[in-house]
């Protein structure tokens, strides 16, 4: 049977995957557009990269924009200090959240809901606004200039709060009352069969919690005044004098560097984030 002779239920029926994929084709290059432009212009020559009308690919490719980053900056430091801050910042905010969503979702205390509530309500005050009193506190207790100043404040998180208390009301409270008829108190039913179970939930808290600070920027800027505590992202800034000289290959070679530990973490925790995420809002 020929195309034309289609029933027009039938036609839209053959072409809706087509249209599928084709709008999923289209937004995937409107994404990863930037990132391809990126990584080819960090392996042209600086001449190259001003190239009228652009190519996509390099005529000769060259690592040379790559020595240059490591020739300017001291990029191990950097990244160590970013890997530091950012794994216990990831560490911290899935103890907090898996602790407090706990604490709202299955434990009875006064006040529960205007707490949450207040929880919730942190999360529409943008960071401009809190970093002045955190700076002064974080001043009083000579925390400032200190890795540790950039950690301990971001330990709590609301939406990890949020979502790891519907991760635990989506779960059967038979297992918590069953663990109760036995003799354990509320720490045990949740060390011991609650939060084994929480994984994938804390996993996602992780992975966003690991990308979001690996890429942070004005919290270093504030806090932070020495090179030897500036994280990546900061220290990428001294990169913008060669702008002045035509290199863009090497400012954004320092782009790709720093896109590299973010992007892995998040193939290595899609699975897990996928998953919690979508069965973090499907309650019992």
């Amino acid at each position: 049977m020929s195309q034309a002779t289609l029933s027009p239920s039938r036609l839209r029926y053959s072409l809706g995957p087509w249209a599928r994929i084709s709008a999923l084709a289209v937004c995937a290059l409107l994404t990863l557009g930037p990132v391809i432009w990126t990584v080819s212009t960090s392996l042209r020559t600086p001449a190259e990269s001003f190239e009228l009308p652009p190519r996509i690919i390099p005529t000769n490719p060259t690592a040379e924009a790559y020595r240059g980053v490591f020739d300017q900056i001291d990029v191990w430091l950097l990244a160590l200090n970013s890997t530091l801050v950012t794994a216990l910042i990831a560490v911290g905010q899935m103890i907090t959240a898996g602790l407090a969503g706990y604490a709202f979702a299955r434990l009875e205390f006064r006040f529960k809901k205007p707490l949450f509530a207040l929880v919730l309500a942190t999360m529409m005050v943008p960071l401009q606004v809190t970093i002045v009193p955190v700076f002064l506190v974080l001043k009083s207790m000579s925390l400032t200039d200190t890795l540790l100043g950039l950690i301990i404040p971001a330990f709590p998180t609301a939406f990890g709060t949020f979502l790891m208390r519907q991760y635990f009301l989506g779960m059967p409270k038979d297992l918590g009352e069953a663990a109760m008829l036995d003799g354990a108190g509320p720490w045990r039913i949740f060390r011991s069969v609650y939060a084994p179970l929480a994984a994938p939930g804390l996993a996602i808290v992780g992975v966003l919690a690991f990308n979001y600070h690996w890429n942070e920027f004005f919290r270093p800027l504030i806090l932070e005044t020495s090179g030897q505590n500036y994280t990546l992202p900061l220290g990428l800034v001294s990169l913008q004098g060669n702008l002045g000289t035509g290199s863009i290959s090497v400012v954004l070679a320092g782009v790709v560097l720093s896109m590299i530990p973010a992007v892995a973490v998040f193939v290595v925790g899609q699975r897990p984030l996928r998953e919690g995420i979508t069965s973090a809002g499907v309650n019992r």
